[in-house]
């Protein structure tokens, strides 16, 4: 029995506020995963860096058959790379080639940077400090085509 103006005896108190429907466990997890499935679909809040990327500028060229000495050639970085082919090998030779770097401004010798015996192609890469250069090609018994190329950084 209840007393006028009181609460009934037996009746349960919620701490849940009046009006709001309670939730399962199980939807609460189902919640959970629908929140952090919403978010892993949106956009990024961190966008990736730029990688840099390298990129090879064309410097000059030769070709020719025999010793050569190219004219100067200045790189403003401290990279770049040589891309060298040999053909037309004669049959009595095997056919000898080299690249070799020397520095403009004293004439001394950097390095050979490519030694080759018959046919081929490849690319040489040399690391020096930025000024002018030249080739001296040492050919015996085959053609051969020389291309200097600059290192240059940009972005994608």
């Amino acid at each position: 029995m209840s007393r006028l103006g009181g609460t009934p005896q037996n009746q349960k108190f919620s701490s849940k506020p009046i009006g709001q429907p309670s939730l399962a466990k199980g939807e609460v997890i189902v919640l959970l995963l629908f929140a952090l499935a919403m978010g892993a679909c949106g956009p990024r809040s961190k966008s990736v860096p730029n990688q840099p990327l390298i990129g090879w500028r064309p410097v000059a060229s030769w070709s020719g058959r025999g010793n050569t000495q190219t004219e100067s050639f200045n790189m403003e970085s401290g990279q770049w790379r040589i891309r060298w082919e040999t053909s037309n090998i004669e049959s009595s030779n095997a056919g000898t080639f080299q690249a070799i770097v020397h520095s403009t401004v004293s004439g001394r010798f950097v390095e050979v940077a490519v030694d080759h015996q018959g046919a081929g192609k490849g690319v040489a890469y040399v690391g020096e400090d930025p000024r002018q250069f030249f080739l001296d090609i040492e050919s015996s018994g085959v053609d051969w085509k020389v291309s200097v190329e600059e290192g240059v950084i940009g972005e994608q």
